[in-house]
């Protein structure tokens, strides 16, 4: 009896180093990658990789996604600010999270069971950048997993720079400098608030909205956006990230 303890005993220390170390490299292997791109920048994200392999088994051109780099103080600050004006406006002071728009979606969700509008800009760079589209809670368990190492171990300075250099602005460009090339034929810098309003505003599903020939929709939310840049009271809202 005393063996067959001892031998059940060993069998579940042996199970609980295993599963240490399992975590242990699981958080090393998440980790660092986070650290990391804290100063370097991302040259993809997981939602661009996705768009590239799809395009490629459907024989489509390979620069189907179009995407360069550019640093905070290449980005118009009236584009930082629309950015956060349409979706996020509690950014600089919440901690990945956004409870109140979550209870919000809770209660006004669709009649098809969707939560509408509580993502914050930490979460959607963690969905954007790390994970995969979907609504599985596996991949809602990562997102905030992932959500919580961005508020810890970069600056909210970073993690909007990042947002606006991934986020999709409709016709494949990814980030804020494709998209003001191709929608404006200007530079990042020299977006001027209606500029940033029409591209923040398509921010939400820019494979439906479009900065190009924009609906009426889009439009009056532009409009809305700059309204709420002007609450919010200009791009000093977001300038000491």
């Amino acid at each position: 009896m005393a063996s067959g303890t001892r031998l059940r005993g060993s069998r579940s220390l042996r199970l609980r180093r295993i599963l240490c170390r399992t975590l242990l490299v699981v958080i090393a292997l998440t980790v660092l990658p986070v650290v990391g791109l804290r100063w370097i920048p991302p040259p993809t994200s997981a939602f661009m990789m996705e768009k590239r392999v799809a395009a490629f088994f459907r024989g489509e051109p390979r620069n189907v996604i179009r995407h360069r780099w550019i640093g905070w103080e290449s980005i118009s600050p009236q584009m930082r600010l629309a950015a956060v004006a349409a979706e996020d406006q509690k950014f600089p002071h919440h901690w990945g999270f956004d409870f109140e728009s979550i209870a919000d979606a809770v209660q006004h969700q669709g009649a098809k069971g969707r939560l509408r509008g509580a993502s914050t800009i930490t979460q959607q760079v963690a969905r954007n950048l790390f994970l995969w589209p979907g609504r599985s809670y596996v991949r809602k368990g990562l997102e905030a997993y992932f959500t919580v190492l961005l508020e810890l171990l970069w600056t909210k300075r970073r993690i909007l720079e990042v947002y606006l250099n991934i986020a999709e602005f409709g016709d494949g460009g990814y980030g804020v400098y494709a998209a003001s090339q191709t929608f404006f034929g200007k530079r990042p810098s020299e977006l001027q608030r209606q500029d940033a309003a029409l591209l923040a505003a398509v921010l939400p599903n820019p494979a439906r909205l479009h900065v190009r020939n924009p609906s009426t929709y889009v439009r009056e939310r532009a409009g809305w956006i700059e309204e709420q840049m002007a609450q919010l009271g200009g791009p000093a809202y977001v300038q000491k990230l």
